[in-house]
């Protein structure tokens, strides 16, 4: 009994584990991205009901939240890397396997078992695209100027830009019997984007600092566009997946010619350093 029941002192009871409070501006972020991977999650539902409207405004909003969490994160210096494994599963969820998933809703279960496998491939090739994209990270050696691009198409973009047949057909574009296998292969080319070695322009410094001269204009821009997004969704959807695709050979182009320079301004410092 005494083993069961051993004496102690008044005052020496154990005390309870008490654990360090987490601020606020650390789990900010990490909330973004669970309602981005929620909102990914919906969508997929959304498309099961037939409600493809709201399904492709759910992969929307997902973006739009995921591209929130990395600056609401920067600003609040909230950055960890829990919240980086976060984003990328809520990413792969939402832009790897949702738009999947609505797509073979919309058409690929017309091909029947190779609708599946592009679902399989669209899926894969985005887990590839953001295992490489946390790999890339942690790269010390990595130029400063390469911050500014993506190496592959990034999952948000390859999410909204697959789409596209979806767009097309909620703006009234006729959607004949046969288009399922043309559809098939602009998703097996999106899919290849997402893990080409093509740079894409990334746009994390956008918007970090603005002109005085251009606050004004860039106000009234920024509300004619959420107005012309919010009263023709997909139009505006179909437009900026096709100005996008149509601008990164521009990308590709800009990229070699800062790869270019970086060699020179080697060569350039070199006799600073050995003086």
């Amino acid at each position: 009994m005494t083993e069961l029941f051993p004496p102690f002192e008044p005052g020496d009871e154990p005390k309870t584990r008490r654990f360090k409070p987490v601020p606020m501006r650390l789990l900010l972020p990490n909330f973004i991205t669970l309602l981005s991977l929620c909102s990914g999650l919906t969508g997929m539902r959304l498309a099961l009901e037939n409600k493809l409207e709201m399904a492709v405004v759910a992969i929307f909003v997902a973006a739009i939240l995921d591209g929130l969490d990395g600056r609401v994160a920067r600003m609040m210096k909230g950055t960890s890397r829990f919240g980086a494994e976060l984003d990328s599963l809520a990413d792969f969820v939402s832009f790897g396997v949702a738009p999947a998933m609505i797509l073979y809703f919309f058409s690929l279960h017309n091909l029947h078992s190779p609708g599946w496998i592009i679902v399989l491939l669209f899926a894969c090739a985005s887990a590839l695209r953001l295992a490489r994209f946390n790999v890339a990270i942690d790269d010390p050696d990595r130029p400063a100027w390469q911050k500014d691009f993506f190496v592959g198409m990034p999952a948000p973009a390859g999410a909204l830009t697959v789409l596209l047949p979806v767009y097309l057909h909620l703006v009234g574009v006729s959607h004949p019997q046969g288009s399922a296998v043309f559809e098939a292969v602009y998703i097996l080319f999106i899919a290849f984007m997402m893990i080409s070695r093509i740079p894409t322009y990334a746009g994390k410094t956008l918007g970090s600092r603005v002109p005085r001269s251009t606050v004004v204009p860039l106000f009234i821009l920024v509300v004619a566009f959420v107005a012309l997004l919010a009263t023709m969704t997909f139009e505006m959807l179909a437009l900026l997946t096709l100005l996008y695709l149509a601008g990164i050979p521009l990308m590709v182009r800009r990229y070699r010619q800062l790869e270019a320079l970086e060699p020179r301004a080697t060569a350039t410092e070199m006799p600073s350093r050995s003086q």
